[in-house]
């Protein structure tokens, strides 16, 4: 599964984009111009992004160079109705990794992102970073912005393994499991215990709230504004 950021302005088509992707298990944000498009990219962490070329507020070209500001490794594709090889290499020199041209094939596009994914490098960030909440791996630090947020191991544990399962619904039998290798009781209260100490402490006093209650499946951790 990986995160994948869809900058499209055609609604056809980011939506046929969304469905076929989260078909094939990937979480999925959608932005419909560059502005939106590099806010989610600035706040959020993704595994890949997919970009049109030509789009309301500039260009796609634009989007590639200014991630590529950020990030050297992240992989881009483009996706666009110019198909003339001097636009492809525009593109290839803005830093994107890969062009298709419209129509499209949907098979074809998402055979591409599977090979995109399995050649990007990991990640040599010590960071790990979900809207304004930063964790420090290195460190084990935890900010929400400029303010330092300290945890207590299991606390620390809990945080970073709905960081791992970001914009995912994850049961207590699954937070059980992974977070304190055990079985889940479901006559005991020992996982929102928890959770209400992380929440206390991460999202009280913060904007946007992280930690989101699913009745009857779970939880989902995450800007909810972003899926």
């Amino acid at each position: 599964m990986a995160k994948i950021l869809v900058i499209e302005d055609e609604v056809r088509v980011s939506q046929l984009l969304k469905r076929g992707l989260e078909e094939s298990d990937h979480v999925v944000n959608v932005a419909d111009c560059v502005s939106i498009g590099l806010n989610l990219f600035e706040n959020n962490s993704y595994d890949i992004v997919v970009s049109d070329v030509l789009l309301p507020d500039g260009s796609g070209f634009e989007v590639c160079r200014k991630i590529r500001e950020k990030s050297e490794s992240i992989p881009i594709l483009m996706l666009t109705a110019l198909g003339t090889t001097d636009d492809k290499l525009e593109g290839f020199h803005s830093g994107a990794d890969d062009y298709m041209v419209k129509p499209f094939d949907f098979r074809e596009l998402d055979a591409r992102i599977h090979i995109l994914l399995k050649r990007k490098p990991p990640s040599p960030n010590d960071k790990m970073k979900i809207a304004d909440l930063t964790i420090n791996l290195k460190t084990k630090s935890v900010h929400r912005g400029d303010v330092h947020i300290t945890l207590t191991p299991k606390e620390y544990n809990l945080l970073l393994f709905f960081v791992h399962n970001h914009s995912r619904v994850i049961s207590r039998t699954e937070i059980a499991e992974n977070v304190w290798n055990t079985h889940f009781d479901t006559g005991t209260n020992f996982i929102d215990v928890y959770i209400n100490y992380l929440r206390k402490k991460i999202d009280k006093n913060f904007s946007p709230k992280l930690i989101h209650t699913k009745p009857g499946m779970g939880f989902i951790f995450g800007d909810e504004n972003t899926y």
